[in-house]
């Protein structure tokens, strides 16, 4: 998909500039042309040379290069590419994009550019949580910057938290999409993520553990691969990743109502733990002890079927729905027969018993059931498993 494509790779200062080389080679694998351009913090890092022989193209470096500049380099430089990518983004290069200055070559290409721009920032979480980074931010983006990234995770300074440059495919993903390409452009999917609260009375509700982090991981990569996503989701720990169209709720009946409303689709993935049952008498009020030391009496309530409603429809049905079975016995034997109960094209089981700590945890290991068998997965991050998942969809649409 980036075939005869060319990307301006600009490599700022950060320990995390050691990423741009497998980029650069990640992007040569599919066909693009990299044009590097290192600044004298990233030379810090990785050498002119390294990037040079990795990109099979000079290495760009000095404003004043005075070969180039007879000839307005600069210029033909950020006006040949196609996009121009600053990998690591550091908080420097950004706060010199957003207030217009170029007092180098690199922030002279991106202010020169007449092409969109992509920034994978990379700092220090106190840098990336700081009020003028957050500023620089909200102005980049409003100027039409595209941003991908950056992940939580371990630092190099020995702290966790935001501000780990994305990994060179989420990159590379981010490229794709931002160029028009993906076997998913033009397509719409629908993602349901997150657990439902049911409410008891105004401060007390009935929720389960999920985490929400396997739906918004999928939406991710179905947005990377070029799909509209539309994304409800229940009130999750894991935020909703950027580019989608979010759609929050707390029920599971404002969860149907959402998907009803984002129809049609090209597919639905129900992710979302949606709670089987709802209290029919939740108080107007909150409940209080009276004395007795009997607890207030619930009457329970089923839930709507979402999922089953979605599969089963006569008209504007999505070409493929794919459910999840959440299971802590029997996973294999209760999952196939939720698929054929519910009337989906797939079911996606995973082991969810405490033992197994996939339930609010970073991995998942999980079976793909449908009409011609089961296809089981090793264990991995939910993040791969959403990638696998969203490449499968991508691969049956096209069909």
């Amino acid at each position: 998909m980036l075939a005869g494509k060319r990307i301006l790779l600009i490599i700022g200062g950060g320990i995390a500039a050691y990423k741009s080389l497998d980029l650069i080679r990640r992007l040569r694998e599919r066909g693009a042309t990299v044009v590097p351009v290192l600044t004298r913090a990233g030379a810090e890092f990785v050498t002119p040379l390294s990037v040079s022989a990795l990109a099979g193209a000079k290495c760009y470096s000095d404003l004043f290069d005075l070969t180039d500049e007879a000839e307005m380099g600069h210029i033909q430089l950020s006006r040949a590419a196609d996009l121009l990518v600053v990998a690591p983004a550091t908080a420097d290069l950004m706060a010199k994009l957003a207030a217009g200055l170029a007092p180098d070559l690199a922030s002279t290409l991106l202010l020169a550019t007449d092409k969109r721009v992509l920034l994978a920032p990379a700092m220090n979480l106190r840098m990336w949580q700081h009020p003028s980074t957050r500023r620089n931010m909200v102005q980049l983006v409003d100027d039409g910057v595209l941003v991908v990234g950056p992940n939580e995770g371990d630092m190099a300074c020995g702290e966790y938290g935001p501000g780990r440059m994305a990994e060179p495919l989420e990159i590379v993903a981010a490229i794709a999409r931002a160029l028009g390409g993906g076997p998913l452009v033009g397509r719409h999917v629908l993602v349901t993520s997150g657990p439902t609260q049911e409410p008891i009375d105004p401060v007390r509700y009935i929720a389960n553990r999920s985490s929400g982090a396997q739906g918004a991981a999928l939406a991710a990569a179905l947005r990377d691969l070029g799909a509209r996503v539309t994304f409800v989701t229940g009130p999750a720990v894991v935020p909703p990743p950027a580019g989608v169209e979010v759609v929050r709720i707390e029920t599971a009946r404002e969860m149907l109502a959402a998907v009803e409303a984002a129809l049609p689709a090209d597919a639905a993935v129900f992710a979302a733990a949606v709670a089987d049952w709802r209290v029919d008498n939740a108080a107007a009020q909150k409940l209080k002890k009276d004395g007795s030391g009997r607890p207030p009496m619930l009457a329970f309530a089923e839930n709507p079927d979402i999922l089953a409603r979605v599969s089963q429809m006569l008209e504007g049905r999505p070409a493929l729905v794919v459910g999840f079975a959440a299971e802590t016995e029997e996973v294999l034997a209760h999952a196939g027969a939720k698929r054929l109960r519910k009337g989906c094209d797939w079911i996606v089981a995973n082991d969810v018993s405490p033992a197994s700590g996939i339930m609010g945890g970073v991995e998942n290991a999980v079976t793909v059931i449908d009409a011609a068998g089961a296809e089981s997965w090793p264990r991995m991050s939910k993040d791969a498993v959403a990638r696998r998942l969203a490449a499968r969809i991508a691969t049956a649409l096209e069909a």
